[in-house]
């Protein structure tokens, strides 16, 4: 019993050790300051982790959503700029997550329709929308956007930043998506078992179809609050944006076969990747051993789902034999 409870609230025990063992090695990481840095940079990682978890319960990948983010936020910055009128931005936000929903559409195309893999068919639409991005911009930079777009991804309302409050109703969203919709119920099959799916009557190159579609408006979405918050847009934004929901779907427990996790464990594992690398930033560790760290986070936390996930299928087995002894009996 006690060891069923600590494999299902581990990583909610790791983020709550990491949270005092980095507020004993300094005091800074108290401070009201920078718990709402913390809480900004979690909610954008959390906004790209939702998608990430979803495509990952289907048991694909995508490695394009920071050049969909690039893409669709670069030709849409106009809209934003100083002086533009509600009906504008309104029109801008709905453009650019068009982009991204045409494009994570292209991607499950390719995937549920042409065959390829995940990992092929985002990759080069990675390049391409990246390719694209950098061809539109130029070199340029797309800056000065005015307050109203501005007040998405740094406004404060009533102290609380505006993207927490836009990450929680994401996760809300999202949660009850795959919790309480039939969707919800055909991504969990389609990724624990499809030839089960095909034989229950769901289409899994449909579900694929919309799972990519879906993460693609997602990465439009992030990177429109990315560039709101950094108030401006250019081509190279968005290309940590694939590992870093990646890192954080797989240390939230999300399995790579597809099938077992959630958006529940997502925020964990967005804000054990967001802590750990504040916690890194204020004790003055190099760039690039925050980067290392990082990838040893996200192996062990892969290494220890594939060992829950044998000792599931352990207990399930013996379970299994010990109803065939009862009825033989």
């Amino acid at each position: 019993m006690l060891r069923s409870y600590l494999a299902r609230f581990s990583r909610g025990i790791a983020l709550l050790a990491l949270c005092v063992i980095v507020s004993l090695a300094t005091p800074v990481f108290l401070t009201s300051d920078n718990l709402l840095n913390v809480a900004r940079q979690a909610s954008l990682l959390l906004i790209l982790s939702t998608g990430m978890t979803v495509v990952i319960l289907v048991g694909g990948t995508d490695l394009s959503i920071g050049s969909i983010a690039a893409l669709s936020s670069c030709l849409v910055a106009p809209f934003f700029l100083r002086g533009a009128s509600t009906l504008q931005i309104v029109l801008g936000i709905i453009l650019g997550l068009g982009v991204g929903a045409v494009l994570g559409f292209l991607n499950g195309l390719m995937i549920s329709k042409i065959g390829l893999p995940p990992f092929v068919a985002t990759y080069g639409m990675n390049q391409i929308a990246r390719g694209i991005a950098l061809a539109y911009m130029a070199g340029n930079i797309t800056y000065g956007f005015g307050p109203t777009f501005r007040y998405l991804g740094a406004g404060m309302l009533y102290g609380i930043p505006v993207p927490v409050i836009i990450a929680a109703a994401v996760f809300l969203l999202f949660y009850f998506l795959l919790s309480k919709t039939v969707f919800g119920r055909q991504v969990y099959v389609v990724g624990a078992r499809p030839s089960v799916a095909t034989f229950s009557g769901i289409s899994v190159p449909e579900t694929m179809l919309k799972v990519y579609t879906i993460n693609g408006l997602v990465a439009a979405f992030g990177g429109l609050v990315f560039i709101s918050r950094l108030n401006a847009a250019e081509a190279g934004l968005g290309e940590t944006f694939p590992l870093q929901a990646i890192g954080a779907v797989a240390i939230g427990g999300t399995s790579f076969r597809g099938g077992i996790g959630g958006v529940t464990g997502t925020i964990i594992g967005a804000l054990i990747v967001t802590v750990l690398t504040n916690a890194m930033n204020l004790l003055g560790v190099s760039t690039l051993w925050q980067t290392a760290v990082t990838g040893a986070v996200i192996i062990l936390a892969v290494v220890l789902d594939q060992g829950l996930v044998a000792q599931g299928v352990g207990a399930a087995l013996v379970m299994r034999r010990n109803r065939r002894v009862r009825a033989e009996a």
